[in-house]
C-alpha cells in the first residue's frame, strides 16, 4: 500500500512539473495582461493579435513548410536506407548502422557547424535548400531507427516468396516490404516533424536571414525586447490543443484496432 502511494505521488509530481508551465500559458492566453501572473480579465484579444501579426504568421508557415518538406524527404530516404542496411551483408550492416547513429549521438551544434563549413567551402549560398539539407541530416537517422525494428520483425521468406511467384524486386518492395513496415515509416515521419518544428540550432546555422521560423523568431524577438510577445501564448495554446487532439485520435484508433 505504501509503495503504491509513493509511486502515485512520484508520478503526480512528475506530471505537475511537466505540464504546469503549459497549463499556465494556456490560462494566461485568455487575458490581455502583458505579464504572466497578472490577470486583467477574460479576453480573446491575444488570439486576435496573433493572427494579425504578419511576422508570427510568416514564421509559422515557414516552420510548417520546412517541417513537412524535410520530413517527406527524410522518410523516403530513411526508409530506403533502412531497407538497404537490413539486406546488406553482416559486416557492412554493422558499419552502416554505426554511421547512421552518429548524428543521433553527436551534439547538434557540431552537426550545424559542420554543415555550415561544408556549404561555405563549396561556395553554396544559404537558402531554403541548405536549410532543407540541414533538417534532413538531423531527422533521417530517426527514420532509420523507426523502420529497422519493423524490418527485423518481418518474415524473411515473404520477399523471397514474392520473387518466386514472379514479382520483380521493385514490385516486391512496394507490395510486400513497404506495407509491413508502414507503422515504422509513419512513426519516423511524425518524429521527423516533431524534431523539425522546434529545431533552432541547425536552422539558425543553415538558413538565409530572410527566412524565419518560429524558433528563430522567438529567439530574435527575445534578444531585441528582452521578453516574448504576449500573443505567442495564444500560439502555444493552439499548438498544444492540436497536438492533444491528434494524440487522442491516434490512441483511439489504436484502441479500436486492438479490439478488432
Amino acid at each position: 500500500m505504501v509503495k503504491k502511494i509513493l509511486a502515485r505521488s512520484y508520478l503526480s509530481l512528475i506530471l505537475i512539473i511537466m505540464y504546469a508551465p503549459i497549463a499556465l500559458l494556456i490560462v494566461y492566453s485568455f487575458t490581455e495582461s502583458t505579464n504572466i501572473g497578472t490577470w486583467s480579465g477574460f479576453s480573446f484579444d491575444l488570439y486576435r493579435q496573433m493572427f494579425a501579426n504578419e511576422e508570427i504568421m510568416e514564421a509559422l508557415l515557414n516552420t510548417i513548410l520546412i517541417a513537412i518538406a524535410s520530413s517527406v524527404v527524410s522518410t523516403i530516404l530513411g526508409t530506403l536506407g533502412a531497407i538497404g542496411i537490413f539486406y546488406s551483408r553482416r559486416r557492412m550492416k554493422r558499419v552502416l548502422n554505426g554511421i547512421t547513429q552518429i548524428p543521433v549521438l553527436n551534439a547538434e551544434i557540431v552537426t550545424a557547424i559542420s554543415l555550415t563549413i561544408l556549404f561555405v567551402t563549396l561556395g553554396i549560398t544559404f537558402n531554403f535548400i541548405t536549410l532543407l539539407i540541414g533538417h534532413v541530416v538531423l531527422t533521417i537517422p530517426f527514420v532509420v531507427l523507426s523502420v529497422m525494428p519493423k524490418l527485423q520483425q518481418l518474415d524473411p521468406n515473404m520477399y523471397e516468396a514474392a520473387l518466386d511467384l514472379g514479382a520483380t524486386p521493385s514490385i516486391a518492395l512496394r507490395k510486400v516490404i513497404i506495407p509491413e513496415v508502414l507503422p515504422g515509416v509513419l512513426s519516423g515521419f511524425l518524429l521527423c516533424i516533431t524534431l523539425s518544428l522546434d529545431d533552432y540550432i541547425i536552422t539558425a546555422f543553415t538558413r538565409n536571414n530572410s527566412f524565419s521560423t518560429l524558433s528563430t523568431y522567438v529567439y530574435g524577438v527575445t534578444a531585441k525586447r528582452g521578453a516574448l510577445p504576449p500573443s505567442l501564448r495564444a500560439l502555444t495554446t493552439l499548438i498544444t490543443i492540436l497536438m492533444f487532439i491528434f494524440l487522442l485520435l491516434t490512441n483511439f484508433r489504436k484502441a479500436k484496432a486492438v479490439k478488432n
